[in-house]
């Protein structure tokens, strides 16, 4: 069988514009954003039937979604897969709970993300980044992620839940291991913290696992009393993971996008007041995690179509943060001096992260110390390595050569 060429060529043509979104691919992942384009405009409600999951990539519908937290639930997971695989949530997974269980344990947790806590922190994180960065001064390489992007957060939360400086290493790998295990059955335990708890119960201090360890609450049946250990370990993994994922993503994708704009990167050399509005641009503009996923328990109509009962729902926060709508005249575009509107990489309604404040407080202390010292860098291409998640993106190496 023979097929003509101009057979051949409309057959080339309708495959390149078939519109397809692969969650699970990561190098689509690392560079998503005309396949969210399109979504956004030709299918914003979109079914995939590989996978079997809708998403929705508007703004407007992402947010509305995100805050109706009774037909868009996360207590069978926020990860595709774990939706997907119908396992069981261990109690005290925060993120994978729905009210009223989830405020009562996220009202436990808020203690520690106090302005008062957050902003008490300021001057040992900036203490530590100019330790971290110091001995680089007079070199011609900086790698965004290794340098300090790993190490920034995992001293941040160790100060927060008192864990010892010579052991911080060891739960941030704890943490990377469960955000980079495929298998939806093997959540972490938690059980890396154990020892931690052990000590702190003995030798009590001005720490939230000693807040943790010792706060009383109403739980769900009105029954007064203390964590469960095995709610306190899944409480201190939460933490830990999700305090110190969203930041090194942050500041290894901060290398690149200001690399990127380098006319925009000498504004905030010479003018540092315009650092806590570029990070705000860089989480719009790059959020590690590009969509949380929901299970529908109700039927609802989205763009004339039915979503049934029972689907699985991705909320596109990285297409939702381009939308031209939200973010006018053109989402697409990176703008330090961009009007300040708030985005999803945060989450809203419920879920908004509780860590947000200290997020940007890391990031801005980052780019303070870094411009200070580096003015000017390019990206050691053949040696930056994307990281092999898909739960949250962005780089593992993030090298430079620095002026």
């Amino acid at each position: 069988m023979t097929i003509s060429a101009e057979n051949s060529e409309a057959q080339n043509t309708a495959v390149a514009d078939a519109l397809d979104y692969d969650p699970y691919s990561v190098d689509l992942n690392m560079a998503p954003y005309e396949v969210f384009a399109r979504l956004r405009e030709e299918a914003p409600l979109y079914y995939n039937a590989t996978h079997d999951f809708y998403a929705l990539s508007r703004f407007d519908d992402v947010n509305k979604a995100l805050i109706d937290h009774e037909t868009f639930i996360s207590g069978r997971g926020a990860l595709l897969e774990i939706i997907k695989s119908g396992m069981e949530i261990p109690p005290g997974t925060l993120i994978f709970e729905d009210p009223p269980i989830h405020n009562i344990h996220r009202n436990l947790l808020s203690r520690m993300f106090t302005p008062r806590k957050v902003l008490a922190l300021e001057p040992q994180i900036r203490e530590f980044t100019a330790r971290c960065l110091d001995p680089l001064v007079g070199t011609d390489r900086f790698d965004f992620v290794n340098d300090l992007g790993e190490q920034m957060p995992m001293r941040v939360i160790g100060m927060l839940l008192g864990i010892p400086e010579e052991h911080q290493r060891r739960v941030t790998e704890h943490g990377e291991a469960t955000l980079q295990n495929e298998n939806a059955d093997l959540m972490a335990s938690g059980e890396v913290f154990a020892e931690f708890i052990d000590y702190r119960t003995k030798h009590p201090s001005d720490d939230i696992m000693t807040d943790l360890l010792n706060v009383e609450f109403e739980d769900e049946t009105g029954t007064v009393r203390r964590l469960r250990r095995d709610e306190l370990l899944m409480y201190l993994t939460v933490v830990a993971t999700a305090g110190s994922e969203t930041t090194t993503r942050l500041i290894g994708w901060a290398g690149k996008t200001l690399a990127d704009y380098p006319d925009q990167r000498r504004e905030l050399v010479d003018n540092s007041a315009l650092i806590p509005n570029a990070v705000e641009e860089i989480l719009r503009w790059e959020p590690p995690a590009l969509h949380m996923a929901r299970y529908v328990t109700r039927d609802t109509e989205h763009y004339g179509q039915t979503v049934p009962a029972g689907s699985a729902m991705l909320l596109m926060i990285g297409a939702a943060n381009r939308d031209h709508r939200r973010f006018p005249p053109n989402g697409d575009v990176f703008d330090i001096h961009r009007e300040l509107r708030s985005h999803m990489t945060f989450g809203a309604g419920t879920h908004f992260c509780m860590g947000n404040a200290l997020a940007r407080l890391e990031g801005r202390i980052a780019l303070e110390e870094i411009l200070k010292r580096f003015p000017e860098w390019e990206v050691d291409w053949p040696n930056a390595r994307p990281s092999q998640t898909t739960a949250v993106r962005g780089w593992e190496a993030m090298p430079t050569f620095v002026a």
